[in-house]
């Protein structure tokens, strides 16, 4: 299959008719793999959920308390990594693989940089944060240190996102895909080690002990951190000498960034950057709004965002392959393909996610159940999962859609749609929603903020003003 999808991206460069069913073939292969890669880090972070919350509602909650805002330095690191990826892929979209190694370069020195100044803010206010989100008492210490420990290790997640998102880039979805699998069976034992204490074990009669750090709350930061150095350190090095378009082994280049390449980086990567920073500003507030609804609706709240991403990471991964065809498709100057592969991914988004929510619909109290022991986040969290199923399909149009744009390096004026339809609808309902439904009223704003928020993209979609002149 790799080498059928080299192929058929070869023909996007060398100006080759493509036929519908060439244009879907390709837009499959590189989605699955995509796929696959979202969903390894989703489950990576629900294995993290499910260790933790067996150790009770408090640890439970203490990660919960600080998810958004780990998800809104996550996003800012994405962001810095997209910035340069888009660029290499117009590069060899136009066959320029020099320039494509020239970017490449540059985009180390500048996201390491960027990484190192969101992990001493990260750290500067890991004290506080738990405090500034309104969490009780009893999780403020665990919620700081987790985030610290998150903090501390942004450099090598930085890395990890750079390295894939370059690959990818390139056409090549299955070496990012298969160290998502690694990673997340690296934080199974990490995890399985750190957080619980050493016990009794029996199996067949035969007794013996396993050995555990008994850390809780920081074992599960400092396994995930140390399955995401792992994999980023292979990733690097498959991305500094194996990949055949990027690949740097045997050629000499400057890694100080240029100011040309920085400029460009900005108009793509500093929209991105706000709108992660709307919306994870926006679950910020969420959670502020959840916090005084108690542990139970804290932890609950926590754990259905975590068990949604395992319906909705298949529109991110459909969104990767987006980027990749848009972005390559205008290297080569090809307008109408360009526009055919934007219809053909946000059509199978939605389709895909469409039948994602239906099973999380029917098997909402299986999901939450592996999650937690307690029956009253159980409770909360599958009223909280039927709830948004019915909102999947349109939060597939604006997630495959927004793909589509940054493949256009047009992504200002999404992030004024986000912004616009977030804190405007979302978290207006939710408030006043909240006081009167509890958990089941913010998820309610939810559920239509996210098909309002699709129809606008459907809209723009539509209407080809992304498309730049080629």
């Amino acid at each position: 299959m790799k080498m059928h999808s080299d192929a058929l991206l070869a023909m996007i460069r060398d100006g080759k008719p493509m036929t519908l069913s060439q244009q879907l073939r390709l837009t499959v292969q590189l989605s699955v793999p995509a796929i696959i890669a979202q969903l390894s880090s989703i489950v990576m972070q629900y294995i993290d959920a499910a260790m933790v919350g067996s150790l009770g509602a408090e640890e439970s909650a203490a990660i919960g308390l600080v998810s958004t805002t780990t998800w809104l330095f996550w996003g800012l690191c994405v962001a810095a990594a997209t910035g340069f990826s888009v660029q290499v892929a117009h590069r060899i979209g136009a066959g320029d693989m020099q320039g494509a190694r020239a970017i490449l370069r540059q985009s180390v020195t500048a996201t390491l940089c960027f990484s190192l100044l969101l992990a001493s803010i990260g750290a500067t206010i890991s004290s506080v944060l738990p405090e500034w989100l309104g969490g009780d008492a009893s999780i403020r210490y665990d919620a700081s240190l987790y985030f610290l420990i998150f903090s501390l290790f942004l450099p090598a997640l930085q890395m990890n996102f750079l390295a894939g998102g370059m690959l990818r880039c390139s056409g090549n979805m299955h070496m990012p895909s298969l160290l998502g699998v690694v990673m997340c069976v690296l934080d199974v034992i990490f995890n399985f080690f750190l957080i619980f204490p050493s016990r009794e074990w029996n199996i067949a009669g035969f007794f013996f002990t396993m050995p555990g750090a008994g850390l809780g709350v920081k074992g599960a930061a400092l396994g995930t951190a140390a399955a995401e150095v792992v994999v980023a350190t292979i990733l690097l090095r498959y991305l500094w000498t194996r990949s055949a378009e990027l690949r740097l082994t045997g050629e000499r280049g400057s890694f100080r960034p240029v100011l040309n390449t920085l400029k460009k980086a900005l108009h793509i990567g500093l929209p991105m950057g706000i709108e992660h920073i709307v919306i994870c500003g926006a679950q910020i507030m969420t959670t502020v709004i959840v916090a005084p609804l108690g542990i139970f609706a804290i932890a609950a709240n926590s754990f259905a965002i975590t068990a949604e991403s395992l319906c909705y990471m298949p529109g991110y991964g459909i969104a990767d392959a987006a980027t990749t065809l848009v972005g390559q498709s205008l290297g080569a100057k090809r307008r109408e393909l360009t526009r055919s592969f934007a219809h053909m991914t946000v059509f199978m988004g939605m389709v895909v996610m469409g039948i994602m929510g239906v099973f999380m619909y029917l098997f909402a109290p299986q999901i939450i159940g592996l999650m937690t022991p307690v029956n009253e986040i159980r409770e909360l969290g599958v009223m909280a999962l039927r709830i948004e199923a019915f909102a999947e399909p349109m939060f597939a149009a604006s997630i495959v859609a927004y793909g589509v744009f940054v493949g256009a390096t047009d992504t200002l004026v999404p992030c004024l749609m986000n912004f616009f339809s977030i804190w405007a609808v979302r978290l207006s309902l939710a408030a006043i929603l909240a006081p009167s439904l509890g958990l089941k009223g913010v998820w309610i704003a939810m559920c239509v903020e996210l098909c309002f928020r699709g129809a606008i993209f459907l809209i723009r979609l539509k209407r080809e003003r992304w498309i730049k002149r080629v």
